[in-house]
């Protein structure tokens, strides 16, 4: 569904259109958009998939290259497969496994480290400290806020947004692959750059962010503990440049969301406003207390068949026509390639920290032969949502209504 991007969402230019201060420095994306050159990564190695690196561009005029993992699923004589592109988190790294789950699906796959850095050795870990390579390029994170100030060449997302239009060349270019069947999911920090990826860098058909989405000046963990460290001037011109909210209205390709209602870092209220901006359709999978992990953040199905639906045959995921609330009911109209066995209402009567606000869950009545979806909303709620379930286990939603703010 195209969700109405409403009054209260960010008009910000895309920067692919940057501020007349900016005007001069364009992403050259076009540049980038051929298969790089590559190196074995011969310390880095893992069952089933090749440890790499492959150049990147330019940081502060010394040479960059970025780690990665890449493996490709097995093909009969003159097979095609699809592809995608997996962008890691926070305190994460190229993991080895997440390529691999891919692979068993029938596609091939490529895992980057945004942040100059490489894996430890035997086995990749989530969570701890990764070490840097010689050619490692801007540091990512926390430290993009205080680079805010250097020119955007040399500042992380732009780098971040040229490896992923190499790695994406890169894919395409390997035997058995079809270039137009190319899609990116990434998690938490991964799905941050997922939301930029989908408005930026062409040749991709789809993008899943997980947890991560755009307005991170609005309501986010950073909002509420590091930028208000931060000087001011820096944090203004991070967002305006880096925020996903200013590029997702580029987006043309079909997205779907994967996340919770307590995400810690990207809240669903950011998480809405960021779902109302790109052009095409959304499909939204929002889980009551989803955890958030990498673990976490790979494991939901719904990604896999939302890939297949949009990159393969796969019957796609329920999707939605029609909502609102009214009456003191809420209600909602879903078309599924696939029997709903089950459907509910999400629904808290806190207020205040989206992040803090307990959903409960009841069951709400599904009409198969209408489609239709519809509950009660129970007393003092203050915000609610529908969600159905397919024979498949998959969830579909509803964006959530806000009744009391």
């Amino acid at each position: 569904m195209r969700y109405d991007r409403g009054m209260d969402t960010n008009t910000s230019p895309s920067i692919l259109q940057p501020a007349a201060s900016d005007a001069s420095i364009p992403w050259e994306l076009a540049a980038v958009d051929q298969p790089p050159a590559t190196w074995p990564a011969t310390e880095h190695r893992a069952p089933g998939v090749q440890g790499l690196f492959f150049e990147n561009i330019p940081w502060k005029d010394q040479p960059t290259r970025v780690f990665a993992w890449m493996g490709l699923p097995y093909l009969p004589p003159g097979g095609r497969c699809a592809a995608m592109i997996l962008l890691h988190g926070g305190g994460g790294t190229a993991f080895d496994e997440w390529v691999r789950i891919w692979n068993r699906r029938g596609y091939a796959a490529i895992a980057i480290d945004q942040c100059g850095c490489v894996p430890e050795k035997p086995q990749v870990q989530d969570g701890v400290s990764h070490a840097r390579h010689p050619f490692g390029g801007p540091p990512g994170w926390d430290a993009s806020f205080d680079a805010a100030g250097e020119e955007i060449r040399d500042q992380w997302v732009f780098h971040v947004m040229a490896a992923v239009s190499r790695a994406r060349a890169l894919l395409a270019a390997q035997p058995g692959v079809d270039a137009s069947r190319i899609g990116v999911t990434g998690i938490s920090w991964g799905g941050y750059m997922t939301s930029i990826t989908a408005g930026v860098v062409p040749g991709l058909k789809c993008a899943i962010p997980v947890y991560g989405c755009g307005f991170l000046g609005h309501n986010s963990v950073w909002n509420d503990t590091v930028f208000p460290n931060r000087p001011p001037h820096l944090v203004e011109r991070w967002l305006k440049l880096w925020d996903p909210s200013v590029h997702l209205p580029a987006a043309r390709l079909a997205l779907c969301w994967v996340s919770g209602t307590n995400d810690f870092a990207y809240p669903l209220d950011s998480l809405q406003k960021s779902y109302r901006l790109p052009a095409g359709d959304a499909t939204l999978c929002i889980r009551v207390e989803m955890p958030h992990s990498h673990a976490d953040g790979w494991a939901p199905s719904e990604i896999g068949v939302f890939a297949d639906s949009q990159l393969g045959q796969g019957a796609p995921l329920p999707r939605l026509v029609a909502c609102g609330q009214e009456s003191g009911r809420l209600w909602a109209k879903f078309d599924s390639a696939r029997p709903i066995l089950a459907a509910e209402i999400n629904f808290t009567r806190a207020l205040g920290q989206w992040q803090d606000r307990k959903f409960n869950r009841l069951p709400a009545k599904f009409d198969p032969l209408t489609g239709e979806v519809e509950s009660a909303i129970p007393l003092n709620t203050s915000v609610c949502f529908l969600n159905v379930f397919d024979d498949r286990g998959c969830v579909a939603s509803a964006p959530h209504e806000v009744l009391v703010s």
